[in-house]
């Protein structure tokens, strides 16, 4: 009987593709191996098998697979679930999953592109039966042929292997790995010693495999520290809401410990045999916690994130499959799709941050959410930490679906930090603005520098300036391809376009009216830096920001550099805000508070309260209680006074009578569709006619279509329609009707061309 397996391939087809086995193949696939299949008329993919069986599809050639890339699984079953789970709840393909979850050395096509060992060239000897006689043989051999340096290459090599120790205890497995280049380094030989040793056949070359992947540790007993007493409480308290239930929040105030909560859990589920998975919203906060954790854990910690170059995440992924995977894993949401074989904890730190949701390409999952779906598949339990609960997960807790354990201490009794608030356009009718500087900032920088402490500043928008304008017409230079205006990069002297990546040169003059009086509008990271430079020429200013953070070195050497001291001043976007922990810093500076609040969007006071106290808890965290100047041209906002004392119960509270009014999230459940089109006409028409039958399902829950603020990007015009949906609605009918919607327009002739989405529980 012939035999045939369902395979997922990495393409946004929402369907499995069945091939024909060869004998050659009998008993040798399973679920989650790879196979090279043909699909169309010439291309080939590495696809994954999701199914194997004895049902031949009816009316179609079925074609033969080509090749089995695997003889074990590198997909296990429960990681197939997951994916699945993701296809239908985010509207997408198995295929985009796929091509999200997997490194790229595991699914490229391209030899050149695809996973390769690192190997080094070692050394052994040619016989492999050598006796201890016939290495004094061949040492005698080479002293009465007077080969003095090919005889002490001999010796070093015997003595670095530990070659008769094994040939005396008989046990091979004692003879330790001796690389070529080791070898002629300790012996101080040349190329031609060792060779003329291998053209005798005593010794022989192999190429020796070697992980990428750091190797060695500090054993767990010499640095677990012990708890305080709050601390303490909470860890008790987090492990008996888990007999009730299965995920909790850890509503902990900024510094209050909760890392180290989070090591002690970590190590009992550890010592249980079981394994965690560490969840980070970025990769910036991965440097100073994995310090941290492999002090405790050594090399039972794995890091996986996208700063790791594709090999090393492909050791990681191999290593998971191993009889001897990491017990911990720490890394941002793709590490959410590593093979797990013994789940025992997830712990999302942050879970507030946007950045655990995938914008773009699909699929557009949320990792926290993801990872809560993994840990219940695996019978594991989630600790939800944050200083900032998402309105989301705050709602669960009071809706009693998960469980409250709070930090209302910092470590050490160390006080919250002092928040003053400053009018900016006060401060600008008295002529008191320096930049973008208010004076009371200014002096409270001046004050922390001469007493030898650090400072913080936030602005949450990179570049030099967000706009450059003609001062005699008005010209502002706009992207061609997107409906944005370009940001002035003037340290590359550019302007770029943050959505698409086009960038031009930085012009002399005006190329509408021939002037030259271009000025920059507004201020960017890099401009606020050059600000301080000229304020405080003394003081070492670094900025963290994407433009400055591009590699794996460069943001650990400017958290390093900060944490040393060696940097007085840090200028950043929202990657400052995150929990980083610099124990010298008593002044943070909020440049422009307006920016997160006139967002237009119903969360934007959520996000700007989250993003504001998250940076003011940077300050002040060991002997001295620290100070934040949060400089707004809205002072009387109550989101800007809750943010000063703290009050998430009130912001909370008002939110959701909001929300609760105007029926938005978590009242209710958003999809947003997307539709693109490089004609306008057509995307327009094209959202008028999905919305009309969108509405004859779903009634008065749809809204739109609209024409979101950013209206065109490459060269493709945009169309947006939301749909609300009740918490109680049936979600696997809402999104079989959707699917059914999109299938219809992507099948009419005018609307082939388009592309359209949908976007779960969008942020």
């Amino acid at each position: 009987m012939s035999l045939f397996a369902d395979v997922i391939l990495p393409i946004p087809l929402g369907t499995t593709f069945t091939y024909s086995l060869p004998q050659s193949f009998d008993n040798l696939v399973r679920v989650g191996c790879r196979l090279t299949v043909p699909f169309g008329k010439s291309k080939k993919y590495s696809g994954i098998v999701s199914r194997i069986h004895q049902e031949k599809p009816e009316g179609c050639v079925v074609k033969d697979a080509l090749e089995l890339l695997d003889a074990e699984p590198i997909v296990l079953p429960q990681q197939l679930k997951l994916w699945q789970w993701i296809a239908d709840y985010y509207l997408c393909t198995m295929g985009e999953v796929y091509k999200a979850a997997l490194p790229s050395g595991l699914k490229e096509e391209d030899e050149k592109k695809t996973y390769k060992p690192r190997t080094t060239t070692c050394v052994r000897l040619k016989d492999r039966d050598c006796t201890l006689e016939r290495l004094e043989e061949i040492r005698m051999q080479l002293q009465r042929g007077r080969s003095a340096k090919q005889l002490q290459l001999w010796d070093v090599y015997v003595t670095m292997s530990g070659v008769k120790a094994a040939i005396r205890l008989s046990n091979p497995q004692l003879i330790v790995e001796v690389g070529k280049a080791d070898l002629l380094d300790e012996s101080s030989a040349n190329a031609t010693v060792f060779s003329a040793l291998v053209e005798k056949g005593f010794l022989e070359t192999y190429e020796h495999q070697v992980g990428r992947l750091p190797q060695g540790g500090i054993p767990t007993e010499m640095v677990l520290r012990p708890l305080s007493e709050h601390q303490q409480q909470a860890f008790v308290q987090i492990q008996q809401s888990w007999l009730k239930y299965d995920v909790c929040l850890l509503h902990g105030v900024t510094s209050s410990g909760k890392t180290e909560v989070y090591i002690h859990l970590i190590n009992e589920v550890i010592k249980s045999g079981k394994q965690v998975l560490y969840l980070l919203p970025e990769i910036v906060l991965t440097t100073q916690l994995v310090d941290r954790l492999k002090r405790v854990f050594g090399n039972r910690l794995g890091v996986y994130h996208s700063k790791y170059s594709d090999a090393e995440r492909v050791e990681v992924w191999q290593k998971q499959l191993s009889d001897e995977p990491y017990d911990i894993i720490v890394g941002v949401r793709s590490s959410v799709f590593l093979p797990y074989k013994n789940l025992g904890l997830v712990i999302v730190d942050e879970e507030h941050e946007n950045s655990f949701k995938q914008q773009d390409p699909a699929p557009r999952y949320h990792a926290r959410n993801a990872a809560l779906v993994l840990a219940r598949m695996m019978n594991a339990k989630t600790l939800l930490g944050t200083a900032t609960p998402s309105m989301d997960t705050y709602y669960n807790y009071k809706m009693g679906k998960y469980a409250l354990v709070q930090l209302t201490e910092r470590y050490q009794q160390v006080l919250l930090p002092d928040i003053e608030v400053v009018n900016i356009a006060e401060e600008r009718r008295k002529k008191m603005i320096n930049g973008p500087f208010t004076s009371v900032l200014l002096r409270k920088m001046q004050e922390a520098l001469q007493q030898g402490e650090q400072v913080i500043l936030f602005q949450n928008r990179r570049g030099y300036a967000p706009t450059v304008e003609c001062h005699d017409c008005g010209w502002v230079p706009r992207c061609p391809n997107c409906d944005v205006s370009l940001t002035n990069h003037r340290g590359q002297g550019l302007m770029t376009c943050h959505y698409c990546g086009y960038h031009s040169p930085i012009p002399q003059q005006c190329p509408a009216c021939n002037g030259r009086d271009l000025l920059s509008q507004g201020y960017g990271t890099e401009r606020v830096e050059d600000y301080i430079q000229a304020i405080f020429p003394e003081a070492k200013v670094a900025r963290m920001d994407l433009d400055t953070t591009r590699s794996r070195t460069a943001y650990e050497k400017i958290i390093s550099d900060f944490q040393k001291g060696s940097t007085q001043i840090l200028v950043g976007t929202q990657m400052v805000t995150k929990g980083l922990d610099f124990g010298n810093v008593s002044v943070v500076g909020i440049l422009d508070a307006d920016t997160m609040l006139n967002q237009p969007d119903f969360r934007s006071y959520e996000h700007a309260f989250q993003m504001m106290s998250q940076v003011a808890g940077r300050a002040g965290r060991r002997n001295k209680q620290g100070a934040v100047v949060l400089q707004t041209k809205v002072p009387d906002l109550p989101v800007i006074g809750q943010v000063v004392r703290n009050d998430y119960a009130s912001l909370y509270q008002e939110t959701i009578e909001e929300r609760t009014a105007f029926h938005y999230p978590p009242i209710c459940r958003l999809i947003y569709v997307y539709m693109k089109h490089r004609h306008e006409d057509v995307v327009h028409r094209l959202s008028v006619d999905y919305a009309t039958l969108m509405r004859k399902i779903f009634g008065d829950r749809v809204l739109g279509p609209e024409t979101p603020p950013v209206g065109r990007v490459q060269l493709l015009y945009i169309r947006k329609i939301v749909l609300k949906v009740e918490l109680n609605a049936s979600l696997p009918e809402v999104r079989s009707r959707l699917r059914q919607i999109s299938d219809y327009f992507q099948s009419l002739g005018d609307y082939k061309s388009a592309t359209i989405y949908y976007d779960v529980d969008p942020l």
